[in-house]
């Protein structure tokens, strides 16, 4: 058997705030011009990207639209990211000295193995 471990499931918010900070780094805003365009506080607005509050449709609906974001790309693009958190992780070093054992009977030389990402 292989060594996979699982990651502990993110929080929606978590993801959440990680996506708003990734689009407003990536539109090169700060925080305070994002927060202003939003009618919340810097302060808030970072507590929401860092994931340590849950903000309410109404605040994530201001923020989308002073990004210029629809609420379906948001949910989208963190959907993407729990899916890419659910995936297991397999520890190379226990991959390697499996590797280096010798065969199991009856596997071939030539065998494929598939790593999905």
């Amino acid at each position: 058997m292989a060594d996979v471990t699982y990651r502990p499931r993110p929080l929606l918010r978590t993801l959440l705030g990680e996506v708003l900070r990734r689009r407003r780094l990536e539109q090169e805003r700060t925080l305070a011009e994002v927060a202003r365009d939003a009618c919340v506080s810097v302060q808030y607005l970072s507590e929401v990207e860092r994931g340590r509050k849950e903000a309410s449709s109404e605040i994530v609906a201001a923020v989308c639209d002073s990004l210029g974001i629809g609420l379906a790309d948001l949910l989208a693009e963190v959907g993407r990211d729990l899916t890419a958190h659910r995936a297991p992780v397999l520890r190379l070093e226990t991959a390697r000295l499996r590797r280096a054992a010798p065969a199991p009977r009856g596997s071939r030389s030539g065998d494929v193995v598939l790593l999905a990402a």
